[in-house]
Order: structure tokens, then C-alpha cells, then sequence
């Protein structure tokens, strides 16, 4: 996965098929994902996933309403096309049925 290093990154990716995960290092939630992502990663290879520190992008992640981890957010020619936000701990299951109804 990719981490989210500047603003310019962060533009340039939406213009693509890009989903960006929220999460923080802290975020017991957000690391039970870590074993799987790079299983969903290699199974939905048309898209470019990025992780984004909720902690060191604040502001990005408020401009996006994201106020629980992990969350993810997708975009393609630069429009948000979903979301899959929450509090919640989220299952392997549930993050590829998001990202199977991307289409």
C-alpha cells in the first residue's frame, strides 16, 4: 500500500481508480486489516490503494467527513465514486464487498 506523502499525491491519485484508507498507527481496528490488505490489494489490482494517517492528515480526513478508522474513501477521474466509513471494526469480508460494488 501506498502512504500518502503530500497534497500534490494525494490530487494526482484521485485523477485514477484510487481508494485511500484512513487509519492511524494507534488504531487496534485499523491494524487487524494489516494481514489481509495485501491479499485485497493483489485481488483488486485495477485500483491503487494509499494509506493515509488520519493523525498527520487531519485535515484531509475532516474534509472528507471521516470521523472513525479505518475508513475508505474512492475516487476515479476525480470524483468520489464511494465510501465505506465507520467506527467499526471492519472484517476482510465487508472491505471487499465495498470494494466489489465499485464496479
Amino acid at each position: 500500500m501506498n502512504q500518502l506523502t503530500s497534497l500534490e499525491q494525494y490530487t494526482n491519485a484521485k485523477q485514477e481508480k484510487s481508494v485511500f484508507m484512513f487509519s492511524a498507527t494507534w488504531c487496534g481496528d485499523c491494524r487487524f486489516l494489516d494481514p489481509f490488505m495485501p491479499e485485497i490489494e493483489a485481488k483488486f489490482s485495477d485500483w491503487t490503494f494509499y494509506y493515509v494517517d488520519r493523525d498527520e492528515w487531519m485535515e484531509l480526513a475532516q474534509e472528507h467527513d471521516i470521523f472513525g478508522i479505518p475508513s475508505f474513501v474512492a475516487f476515479n477521474n476525480g470524483q468520489e465514486v464511494d465510501r465505506y466509513v465507520g467506527r467499526e471494526r471492519k472484517t476482510p469480508e465487508q472491505v471487499e464487498a465495498f470494494l466489489n460494488g465499485l464496479g
